[in-house]
Parts: C-alpha cells; sequence; structure tokens
C-alpha cells in the first residue's frame, strides 16, 4: 500500500496481484469500494427512520464490506487458480465463506444462490411454455 499524502482527503493506491501477467497492477482506492451511497442505502434499512448515519460510520462500513468481499472473493479465486479455472462461481464464493469460518454465512448465501437459480429455470421454463403456446396459437390461426 502507497500513502501519498497525509491527512482526511489523502490518496491510497493499492496493489492487487494480477495472475494473469504475474504483474502488480494499481487500483484506485475509489475502484476497490463499494460507492458509500449504496453502502448507505443498506445501512439505512436497518436503523429507525429517523435516525441517522454518520459520514464516518458510512466510510467504515465502506472498508470494512469491501475488504471482506476481497478477502472471500480471493480465497474462492486461489480455489479456482489451482483447480486450472478462470470463472469464480457462486459455489466457489459459498466454498471460501465456509473454509474461512463464515459457515453460517455460507449456508446461507448457498440457499440464497439455489434459489436464484430455481427462479431463473422457472423463468426459463415459462419463456418456453409462452413460445410454444404461441406457435400452437398461431398454427391454428393460419387458413
Amino acid at each position: 500500500m502507497v500513502d501519498n499524502n497525509i491527512g482526511s482527503n489523502s490518496y491510497i493506491e493499492f496493489v492487487k496481484y494480477d495472475s494473469a501477467s504475474e504483474n502488480g497492477a494499481i487500483i484506485n482506492e475509489q475502484d476497490r469500494l463499494l460507492p458509500i451511497a449504496n453502502v448507505g442505502r443498506i445501512m439505512k434499512q436497518i436503523v429507525p427512520p429517523n435516525a441517522k448515519i454518520s459520514k464516518e460510520a458510512k466510510e467504515t462500513m465502506q472498508e470494512c464490506v469491501s475488504e471482506f468481499i476481497s478477502f472471500v472473493t480471493g480465497e474462492a479465486s486461489d480455489k479456482c487458480h489451482k483447480e486450472k479455472r478462470k470463472t469464480v462461481s457462486g459455489d466457489d464464493i459459498c466454498w471460501a465463506l465456509g473454509s474461512l469460518g463464515f459457515d453460517d454465512y455460507a449456508g446461507a448465501m448457498k440457499r440464497y444462490l439455489n434459489r436464484s437459480r430455481d427462479h431463473v429455470e422457472g423463468e426459463r421454463s415459462n419463456k418456453y411454455k409462452v413460445s410454444n403456446i404461441n406457435e400452437e396459437y398461431e398454427k391454428h390461426d393460419e387458413p
């Protein structure tokens, strides 16, 4: 980590390991962190409607959740690299959560992933049914 300034508006660059080229790539802090507006919106859903959330609290949470995501994704990425795969899947993220000791989160995430897959499969199935119905309708509509 390189800190070019001291103070509240310091510009920080982080070196990220690029496994494809085996070179370090410079990542600006704003590219490394989740958007603070999104973090604030999520935090606002949890507190009472009249509660305020300080900028410092949002920035702290922004750092924490961004680091957590990087930590879990890095573990999943390492697994994929060892297995000579280039794509990190939802299953890899669930595995990484369990591997890092976040078993409760891994279970919840796996359930969410399965529900999401079921929903996508249901959408595909419905599109297929609608397509078949339209084809049948068009066949009967022809003279």
